[in-house]
């Protein structure tokens, strides 16, 4: 069904209200292994396996892999976005440079492929950066791609004193490790889940087994804390996209609340694919009426 009331919303997002509410504590505040989480993320940089490319290279030696994020972190701008759902706004929002995708149609290409320079802040300077908000209602890490910054991630959360929920925004293309790693630290994962099948993400984001690693992951997530699960409509990708990842979400992700976007639009090199060089036709109006049937609780 589609969630028209503000208010309903509270049915499906206990915990992240319970925290608003004061009823509840952000879990990174109440977790007891937050620092043996951070020795194992430090670990894992030894030979990066946060995502699964698994470049396995040294970051914690300055080594690169396919996302271009090294020993320090770059963050693009932080910032109160109102732009997100309704739920979550007024969000503060992380923005990380750097990812593990090449989304041709990336609306963020010049963060996400590093056409722009960041700059770096120690995590202990961010967390205080975060406490100074005001009439905020989460802290959202997002990119480019959180997930080549987790290490970095969780030492901020050490430092954060203030119970505010954590959202994790993110493409699920993360190991199981990082799922280990965010387990009992995230209030709601906030997915991206783009494709239906392996041939349209290897094709439009350059990457492989893309759709058992990421419904893994929804799974994983699903267990954890609370999903808000995010599908941008592509044009011409109905049947292959759209209409698998909302038949899945039925199935395996009942309780999420599902974003059906509609935001597409052509950029970055969307002009090289015939497909999807075009705004949206009648696609999003299918996978609405196709949400009804299956009694998904979405929003668009």
């Amino acid at each position: 069904m589609m969630l028209e009331d503000h208010e309903n919303y509270k049915m499906f997002l206990p915990r992240y209200y319970k925290i608003l509410d004061g009823k509840a504590k952000a879990r990174f505040l109440v977790t007891k292994f937050l620092d043996e989480k951070i020795k194992q993320a430090r670990k894992i940089l030894e030979r990066c396996e946060l995502c699964e490319r698994r470049c396995g290279v040294n970051r914690k030696k300055g080594e690169k892999g396919f996302c271009g994020v090294g020993t320090e972190p770059e963050i693009s701008s932080y910032f109160r976005h109102m732009g997100e759902e309704p739920f979550f706004v007024p969000s503060f929002t992380i923005f990380f440079i750097g990812c593990n995708f090449h989304c041709q149609y990336c609306q963020n290409w010049s963060i996400s492929q590093r056409y722009e320079k960041g700059f770096f802040l120690e995590p202990k300077e961010l967390a205080r950066v975060i406490e100074l908000q005001r009439n905020i209602r989460n802290v959202n890490f997002v990119g480019g791609e959180p997930t080549p910054n987790l290490l970095y991630i969780l030492e901020v959360l050490k430092h954060l004193n203030r119970n505010i929920p954590i959202v994790w925004n993110s493409n699920f293309y993360m190991t199981e490790k990082s799922m280990d790693l965010l387990d009992g630290i995230v209030d709601v994962y906030l997915s991206d889940f783009k494709y239906g099948n392996d041939k349209c993400a290897e094709r439009l984001s350059k990457v492989k087994n893309y759709f058992s690693v990421v419904s893994r992951n929804h799974k994983l997530a699903y267990k954890d804390a609370e999903l808000v699960i995010r599908h941008l409509v592509l044009p011409n990708h109905f049947d292959c996209c759209a209409k698998p990842v909302l038949e899945w979400a039925a199935e395996n992700t009942p309780k999420a609340i599902v974003n059906i976007m509609s935001q597409y639009r052509p950029q970055y090199k969307a002009k090289e694919y015939q497909e999807i060089n075009k705004f949206l036709g009648d696609e999003h109006k299918r996978a609405t009426e196709l949400a009804d049937k299956l009694g998904l609780n979405y929003v668009c």
